[in-house]
């Protein structure tokens, strides 16, 4: 049995969305696949490989072997990814008792898509991968797991752009396809954020952000209808205005003003993604942040499913 779920990037509605915004969300070509084997023993064991990406395939990223009466690790080559796989499977097992049957052991073989290190899902991936084996509402295993607002889990199965609230949850279609895809461009930063954390500094604000709740849904509703790069730079530039706000933070483009174009930051500022939208051919765009030590530039047709 084969599974595979969608990466993904959150283009608007970041942190808010928690607060009941409408973020446009873009589910990508690099993804999670999981295989799973039934195996003719029982010897109450589950068997745990996962797999990354190298310059010649494929190279171990994870492994572990766990009981399956309580799911308690048995031996791993990382302990800490194994306590948290191990209270996942405890979770999916509490949706659904019939999960796990008691006359095999089983192998779960994961395939990664991109670096883990990336933030481009490798978690929610795999709850959606696992949601679907155990055939368990994936939202509920994430809520019981890693919490968020679920978009990822919407991107995990969505074949184009959505329009994604948390109250439902509601996922919608959006015919965001821009004329000047050729002009956006994606960069890795350079070190994972720990989204978790940082939505949790955000809610511990305790504010309800009323109308800048209603201003970043009415950009992510105006996205798919822009026809020019121009139009688009200015609603990301007021979309980031209104986050540094919220979050108190300077916006990307404060860090690199020389740049040609504008920036928006995606999902957990600080960390992982953020887009440039520019007129910049891609070799100017890699040769600009090359020079910044960012090496990962991803062209918007290359990586957006």
């Amino acid at each position: 049995m084969n599974y595979k779920s969608n990466g993904k990037f959150l283009l608007t509605g970041e942190y808010l969305v928690l607060k009941g915004a409408t973020a446009l969300a873009l589910p990508l070509k690099l993804g999670q696949s999981m295989d799973v084997e039934i195996l003719d023993k029982n010897e109450n064991l589950i068997y745990w490989d996962a797999y990354q990406p190298s310059h010649n395939g494929y190279k171990d990223w994870f492994s572990a072997v766990f009981d399956k009466t309580n799911f308690n690790v048995i031996t791993s080559d990382d302990i800490e990814k194994a306590e948290r796989l191990s209270n996942i499977l405890k979770q999916l097992k509490a949706l659904n008792k019939d999960s796990f049957t008691e006359d095999n052991d089983y192998r779960f073989c994961c395939h990664m898509y991109f670096d883990p290190q990336w933030g481009l899902g490798s978690s929610s991936t795999l709850i959606n991968n696992l949601s679907e084996w155990a055939n368990v509402n994936p939202y509920h295993l994430l809520e019981s797991t890693f919490k968020g607002s679920g978009y990822d889990i919407a991107c995990a199965k969505a074949s184009g752009p959505i329009f994604y609230e948390t109250e439902g949850p509601s996922i919608r279609p959006a015919e965001f396809n821009p004329n000047f895809k050729d002009n956006l461009f994606f960069i890795y930063q350079g070190h994972k954020q720990n989204s978790a954390n940082e939505v949790k500094a955000f809610l511990d604000k305790k504010k309800d952000f009323e109308s800048e709740v209603q201003s970043i849904t009415e950009i992510s509703m105006i996205m798919p209808d822009l026809q020019s790069l121009r139009d688009f730079c200015y609603f990301i530039k007021v979309h980031e205005e209104i986050m540094a706000k919220c979050l108190e933070h300077k916006r990307i483009k404060d860090y690199f003003s020389d740049f040609e174009g504008e920036m928006k930051s995606l999902g957990a500022w600080g960390g992982d993604f953020f887009m440039a939208a520019t007129e910049w051919e891609l070799e100017k765009v890699k040769d600009y942040f090359g020079n910044k030590g960012l090496n990962k530039v991803f062209k918007y047709k290359d990586i957006v499913l």
